[in-house]
């Protein structure tokens, strides 16, 4: 890399000059401010002690040793303590001959011990939402960077399939579905589950609300909340649903082949969605398969005294040591808790893929729940507990409030796909976007309008940032979008098929021996690649790759605007364009890919 290089010239110059080592860590770079000359600007002010030169002297000295010793400099020039150097024409063309034709150009090969990445984590009572997309999104987009940067990652799905939310669902269905199937009523089946959900969240208000007592509404807030947890307490949908749980299980026949039958129908309906959404997953667990693993540790943990049981049955850690509180782990039926089954899930997990690093893509909320994670798996044993990493990401956010499943006020993940599609439909028609192509041409280039659209949306916030989803912003095609650089992208592709009905074709070889500006501007950025690309998997932040494609794709059309390409009089010169708008669209297409967005060629 070009830092590195420069790194080790001003180290060489510092020590031929003063015979002092200066601190690496203190070599420093940044972007020259435009109205100097320079390509990259060295702050000298920390290295003036050791040089016992004022910062402009030594600054002057270093320059021109580097100048001397290395022909990747063509000039330099101090402002104060700031040594601005121009990188040589020579540089940048080496490199653009070197890569030029690599469609995967920044990538490394994929090598060492794997890399889990969990993301998605659906529940089986309801379908995905926006929530979900943001979640899928952000965690097959990590991945993809991941893999980029030559990590051997895996990709999981962990469905909770299993709980007492699941069993909302399945008294719901048995009260008032009428044996109703995603056939009979024509609903995807994750939707006509999530419909249950919510109805039992409604009758179970109702039922609540009629054992309150008669003067609930005269009562001092403590004795509301107290009142409340009772009638809850005493409500006969809960205790209904209470006991369900505790007859699965048992392994109740009936109820199990009810259960089987009903996630059956989810997961055929997260299938669609999925595959609409371009994400898939190595291997996916399922907590019913996993919360007795996590019931065999507690017990274990039980034994070796690291946990402890209440008097009423119930299985704790206690955390207080270490700032933290106690966490349940079994409740006092017995059943099973969301810990439990984490840590059964994390255990075999490991055991299966002996990774350097446990990822999991979830939201901040939980942020406490995997920070005890971690520190009961270190207290069972399991040193490898350090190497989970949450992802947290800010929540999404709707203009009137959180969304909220079982009151049903959510951004369903079908609905917005297609309210997005359809929106890049009708944009399309008004700008004549999709303009001679076939039917089945424009339906694709709806599609990958509309899901480049929503995923660029979501992918350009940084993910630690709570987002605000607005449907209308999010449907605006001009500007920091994904349309705008798909455009780019048709633009560049249509040089060069008129290039080629011209008759006009560029080779390997680089045909010119300096650069112009913008013909600079655009070929240093490209070069800037494979760091940003390494920044993003450091952060783990899609919304890096998507600013630098933006950035990208405004840097060619102003490349576009000022150098002539097809009409430019120097056949070498015009080769050259070619050949850099060539892989200008390479990289637009190999860095959109790590965020799912396809590239038309037509638009």
């Amino acid at each position: 890399m070009l830092e590195e290089i420069l790194r080790q010239l001003f180290i060489d110059a510092f020590r031929k000059l003063y015979g002092q080592e200066p601190p690496i860590q203190q070599v420093n770079f940044q972007k020259t401010r435009p109205e100097f000359e320079g390509d990259v600007t060295i702050v000298v002010f920390p290295f003036v002690k050791l040089s016992k030169k004022s910062p402009e002297v030594m600054a002057d000295e270093i320059g021109q040793e580097i100048l001397r010793e290395s022909v990747i400099i063509s000039k330099y020039n101090v402002v104060k303590g700031f040594l601005n150097l121009l990188v040589s024409d020579d540089y940048w063309l080496s490199f653009f001959a070197e890569n030029h034709t690599n469609e995967y150009f920044g990538r490394k090969p994929i090598q060492g011990k794997p890399i889990v990445v969990e993301y998605s984590s659906p529940n089986t009572n309801k379908p995905l939402h926006l929530g979900h997309i943001r979640n899928n999104l952000l965690g097959w987009s990590v991945s993809e960077i991941l893999k980029a940067n030559g990590e051997n990652v895996v990709r999981v799905n962990l469905v909770n399939d299993r709980g007492i939310h699941i069993c909302k669902s399945m008294i719901a269905w048995q009260k008032w579905g009428d044996a109703c199937t995603p056939e009979s009523t024509g609903k995807k089946g994750d939707h006509l589950i999530g419909d249950f959900y919510v109805l039992f969240d409604k009758h179970y208000k109702e039922e609540v609300k009629q054992l309150l007592p008669e003067n609930y509404d005269e009562l001092s807030d403590d004795d509301k909340e107290k009142a409340k947890a009772e009638a809850e307490e005493k409500s006969t949908l809960m205790q209904e649903t209470r006991e369900m749980l505790r007859q699965w299980e048992a392994g109740d026949k009936d109820i199990r082949t009810l259960w089987e039958t009903m996630n059956q129908w989810v997961y055929d309906g997260f299938d669609v969605t999925y595959d609409r959404l371009g994400v898939s997953f190595e291997k996916i667990y399922y907590e019913s398969q996993t919360y007795l693993l996590g019931k065999e540790l507690v017990n274990e943990g039980l034994k070796s005294d690291v946990l402890y049981r209440r008097e009423d049955g119930s299985v704790w850690c206690d955390l207080r040591d270490e700032g933290l509180d106690e966490k349940l782990l079994l409740r006092r039926d017995g059943t099973s808790v969301y810990m439990t089954q984490d840590l059964g899930t994390a255990q075999l997990r490991y055991e299966e893929y002996q990774p350097k690093k446990l990822i999991y893509v979830v939201g901040n909320e939980q942020n406490y729940h995997f920070d005890v994670l971690k520190r009961v798996l270190v207290r069972l044993g399991r040193q490898w507990g350090n190497d989970i990493e949450h992802l947290s990401y800010g929540m999404v956010e709707l203009p009137n409030g959180k969304m909220k499943s079982r009151e049903g006020t959510v951004v369903d993940a079908d609905d917005l796909m297609d309210e997005m599609v359809n929106t890049a439909q009708n944009v399309s028609a008004e700008l004549g976007k999709a303009h001679g192509l076939s039917d089945e041409e424009a339906a694709k280039l709806y599609d990958m309008i509309g899901i480049g659209a929503l995923k660029y949306f979501i992918l350009k916030v940084d993910p630690k940032k709570t987002m605000l989803f607005d449907p209308k912003e999010s449907i605006d095609f001009n500007g920091n979008t994904a349309s705008f650089i798909q455009y780019t992208h048709a633009r560049i592709c249509s040089v060069i098929r008129k290039a080629s009905d011209n008759g006009v074709t560029f080779g390997e070889n680089v045909p010119v021996n300096e650069l112009q500006p913008k013909e600079k501007l655009l070929l240093v950025n490209i070069h800037n690649w494979p760091s940003v690309l390494e920044q993003a998997a450091i952060n783990r932040s899609p919304a890096m790759i998507a600013n630098y494609i933006y950035d990208l794709a405004k840097d060619f059309n102003q490349f576009y605007q000022e150098c002539s390409i097809l009409k430019e009089d120097d056949p070498n010169r015009r080769e050259f364009r070619l050949q850099l708008a060539d892989m200008t669209a390479k990289l637009l297409r190999n860095a959109s890919s790590l965020l799912g967005i396809s590239m038309p060629e037509k638009m």
